[in-house]
């Protein structure tokens, strides 16, 4: 492949520039993964990436290129799908219930992976709240599998299953890889609408499984005070679970008063041990994970279950 001609098509500018085949991408996006791409080169090919904008079937390309790459996990369970969920954000306003939905998913015995970033830059990452619940990152592949085996949750950092960064097309990348090579229930988030309809026909076309919904300051947890569209990618279909949530709210649920780790674990210990109520919208997202892990056969029996076996503490929806 000539990278020269690559960098001639897409390097034109916004309006100029043409798009790769899946093909070319897949195969551009390999080598770039492997080293293969010299220095200046790559950084002609991320500049001009970054100025046009990736087109889906480049990100098709790319995606099929990362997750050949990613170290596979096997899931302990038959008949359950894993559920994967990238927390690579972190929050800066409000508490990261992230780590809420992964320990509840725990609790019914559906194996779960998270993956991410241990560094928050100044935001609270599902890592730091992990680590005040005692919940340590997995320091290699080994590690991620025997903590899947043993206890159905794996806190995996990004450069254990993948070597990807998160600038340019990997950021959005990440949250689609799968390290169960296609079993996986994949917790799609993204803050804005564009990503989301993005997100929706790049994982459709790989027949993916997963839950696409709005993001919580970037996190993959249904927003508590009112939640999102959440959608069941599966088959090549996107079905409508819930509808967004849009009217006012009639209560605030009761959350954490600061968003540091230390407070955020303490109120997710609360609401483990049923002395506090779990948010509505996040209830309806575990409800949602349980009908695409396959633990429900539909979702009036995934909400009940849900609403068993939280003993009725759920907070009343806005």
């Amino acid at each position: 492949m000539s990278y020269a001609s690559i960098i001639k098509e897409i390097g034109r500018g916004a309006d100029g520039s043409r798009d790769m085949t899946q093909e070319d991408a897949k195969y551009l996006y390999g080598a770039m993964l492997d080293g293969g791409v010299p220095d200046l080169e790559m950084g002609a090919i991320l500049i001009a990436l970054r100025m046009k904008a990736e087109s889906i079937d480049e990100m098709i390309g790319f995606l099929a290129a990362a997750n050949e790459r990613v170290n596979a996990l096997q899931s302990p369970c038959d008949g359950i799908r894993p559920i994967v969920i990238p927390t690579y954000n972190g929050a800066r306003k409000s508490a990261n219930l992230t780590p809420l939905l992964a320990i509840l998913l725990q609790r019914f015995g559906v194996p779960v992976v998270v993956h991410g970033l241990l560094e928050g830059f100044g935001r609270v990452t599902s890592g730091h709240v992990f680590r005040e619940l005692g919940v340590m990152p997995a320091a290699s592949h080994t590690q991620a599998q025997q903590a899947l085996d043993e206890h159905k949750l794996a806190f995996v950092p990004l450069p254990v299953i993948a070597r990807l960064g998160v600038r340019n097309s990997a950021h959005s990348l990440v949250k689609m890889l799968d390290p169960f090579k296609g079993e996986g229930v994949i917790i799609a988030a993204a803050t804005h609408p564009p990503y989301l309809d993005t997100m929706r026909e790049v994982l459709g076309s790989q027949g993916a499984h997963g839950l696409l919904l709005r993001a919580t300051e970037g996190e993959p947890y249904a927003n508590p005070k009112r939640r999102p569209r959440i959608e069941h990618l599966h088959d090549g279909v996107a079905e409508v679970l819930f509808e967004a949530e849009h009217d006012s709210l009639k209560m605030l649920p009761h959350l954490p008063e600061e968003p540091d780790a230390a407070a955020t674990a303490c109120w997710i210990r609360k609401v483990l041990d049923g002395q506090l109520p779990l948010p509505q919208p996040i209830a309806n997202q575990l409800a949602a994970c349980l009908l695409a892990a396959g633990y429900a056969a539909d979702l009036n029996e995934a909400k009940a279950i849900v609403a068993v076996e939280t003993g009725g503490h759920v907070a009343a929806s806005a």
